[in-house]
C-alpha cells in the first residue's frame, strides 16, 4: 500500500510536471481587445483611403442648361467692313495752276462754301476789271442813246401835231418819226450791248472761280496735298493723282461690308443690324440696312460678295474715325421663347450627349429649328432644365461615361 501510494504520488508529480510543458491559453484583458478592434478599423480607414484617392475620377466635363431664350438667323459680312462717311470729297482745282494762298490745314473744320485755296489769276482779275469798266462805259452809251430816243420821240409827236394843223409839211412830221424810231432802235442795240458787258463779266467771274477751291458741304479737312508756291493739276482721265484737299464730313456714318453672294437673297433693306468694331470691344451698336448693292464684287482670289450699306439707328457717341474696321451682323428671322440649345453642343451627326442618371452621359436625337452660331432652336429631344455636354475634344469622354460637372464653368443657355 505504501509502495502503491508512492507510485500513486510520482505518477500525479509526472502528470504535473508535463501538463506544465503544454502551451497555456493566454486569456486577453478586456483593454487589449478594445485596441485591436481601433487597429483594425484604423487599417481598414487607410485602406478605403488609399483606394479613393488612387482610383481615377470622372473627367470634369463643361455643361449647358437647357432654357427659354431668343433665337436668331443672321448674316455677317466675310471680310472686315469699313466706316464710311455719307459725304466724301476729294477735292482739286478745275484748272491746274500755282498755289497762292492756302487757307485751311488738316483737321480744320470748314464751313459750306468756304474757300479752301486759291491759285495764281492776276490775268483772270485783270479781265475782270475790263470787263466791269466795259459794262460801265456800254451802260453810259445806252443811258445817253434813250434819252435821245426819248427826246426824238417827243419831237415826232409834236411835229405830227404841227402838221395836221397845217403849221409844217407832212414830210416833216415823216421825217421826225423815222428819226424817233432811229433812236429807239440805237437805244435797245446798247442795251443788248450792256447785256454783253454783263456776259463779259460772268466769263470772267467763272474763270476766278475756276482757280479758287471752296468746300461743297460742311466737314473736316482730312489731307491736303500741296504748299504754298506748288503746282496743282485735276486727274487726267485714267491717271489718279492725290485730291488737293480731302474733306469728310464725319457727322454722317455708316458701315460698308462685304457680304457672301449666297446669303444676297435673305437680305432686305431695313433688316435690323449690330455693328461691332475692333477699336471698341465688347460694344455693339444698333443699326439697319439701308442699302443693298445691286451688282456682285469680283475680287481675284477672293469669293463674290455683295457690298451692304448699315446706317446707325442713332449717331454714336464715341468718337469713330472713318476707315474703321467694322463688323455687321444682320438679323434676317428672330424667334422669341423658344427653347434652345448652344450651337457648340450639337455634334456632326446631330445628336448631343445629356447628362443622365449617376452623372453618366447619353446620345439623344434632336429636331431643329431656327439656328445661328450661338444658339439652335429646339423642336424635340430635350427638355429645359436638362444639361448637355458642350466640348467634344476629350476622347475619354463618350456615351455612358460618368463624369464630373464643372460648376464654375457651367454655362446657362438662357443667357443672351
Amino acid at each position: 500500500f505504501e509502495a502503491g501510494r508512492n507510485n500513486g504520488f510520482q505518477h500525479s508529480r509526472m502528470l504535473h510536471w508535463a501538463g506544465s510543458l503544454l502551451p497555456r491559453p493566454i486569456m486577453p484583458k478586456p483593454k487589449t481587445w478594445l485596441r485591436l478592434v481601433l487597429v483594425v478599423l484604423a487599417l481598414a480607414a487607410l485602406a478605403y483611403a488609399a483606394w479613393r484617392f488612387t482610383r481615377p475620377l470622372p473627367p470634369a466635363v463643361e455643361l449647358a442648361t437647357i432654357a427659354r431664350g431668343t433665337v436668331e438667323a443672321t448674316v455677317v459680312n466675310t471680310r472686315a467692313g469699313t466706316v464710311k462717311a455719307c459725304r466724301r470729297a476729294r477735292l482739286a482745282p478745275v484748272a491746274g495752276g500755282q498755289i497762292v494762298k492756302l487757307w485751311v490745314k488738316e483737321s480744320d473744320r470748314v464751313k459750306a462754301g468756304q474757300p479752301l485755296l486759291e491759285l495764281w489769276n492776276r490775268d483772270l482779275a485783270a479781265q475782270r476789271e475790263l470787263a466791269t469798266r466795259q459794262l460801265a462805259t456800254s451802260e453810259e452809251r445806252r443811258r445817253e442813246a434813250c434819252i435821245m430816243a426819248d427826246n426824238a420821240r417827243r419831237n415826232a409827236e409834236r411835229t405830227q401835231q404841227l402838221a395836221a394843223r397845217g403849221f409844217v409839211s407832212p414830210q416833216r412830221g415823216e421825217d421826225d418819226r423815222a428819226e424817233a424810231r432811229a433812236r429807239q432802235a440805237n437805244c435797245d442795240a446798247l442795251a443788248t450791248d450792256v447785256k454783253r458787258a454783263q456776259a463779259q463779266i460772268r466769263v470772267a467771274l467763272a474763270g476766278l472761280e475756276r482757280t479758287t477751291l471752296t468746300a461743297p458741304f460742311a466737314g473736316i479737312v482730312a489731307k491736303v496735298t500741296g504748299e504754298v508756291g506748288e503746282f496743282t493739276t485735276p486727274s487726267p482721265p485714267g491717271i489718279p493723282t492725290p485730291p488737293a484737299v480731302d474733306l469728310i464730313d464725319d457727322t454722317c456714318l455708316y458701315v460698308s461690308a462685304p457680304m457672301d453672294e449666297v446669303d444676297a437673297p435673305r437680305l432686305k433693306p431695313g433688316q435690323p443690324a449690330r455693328i461691332t468694331f475692333d477699336a471698341l470691344p465688347g460694344q455693339v451698336f444698333p443699326g439697319h440696312v439701308r442699302r443693298i448693292a445691286p451688282y456682285v464684287t469680283e475680287v481675284e482670289k477672293q469669293a463674290r460678295t455683295v457690298d451692304v450699306e448699315v446706317d446707325f439707328d442713332t449717331p454714336p457717341k464715341q468718337i469713330l474715325l472713318v476707315g474703321y474696321s467694322a463688323d455687321a451682323e444682320i438679323v434676317t428671322e428672330r424667334r422669341d421663347n423658344v427653347l434652345r440649345v448652344p450651337t457648340q453642343a450639337i455634334r456632326q451627326d446631330g445628336t448631343v450627349l445629356v447628362l443622365g442618371r449617376d452623372d453618366r452621359l447619353e446620345t439623344r436625337s434632336l429636331k431643329t429649328g431656327l439656328a445661328n452660331w450661338a444658339f439652335t432652336e429646339v423642336t424635340g429631344g430635350l427638355n429645359a432644365g436638362e444639361r448637355v455636354l458642350l466640348s467634344f475634344d476629350r476622347e475619354d469622354v463618350q456615351a455612358g461615361t460618368q463624369v464630373t460637372p464643372n460648376p464654375p464653368k457651367d454655362t446657362k443657355a438662357a443667357k443672351p
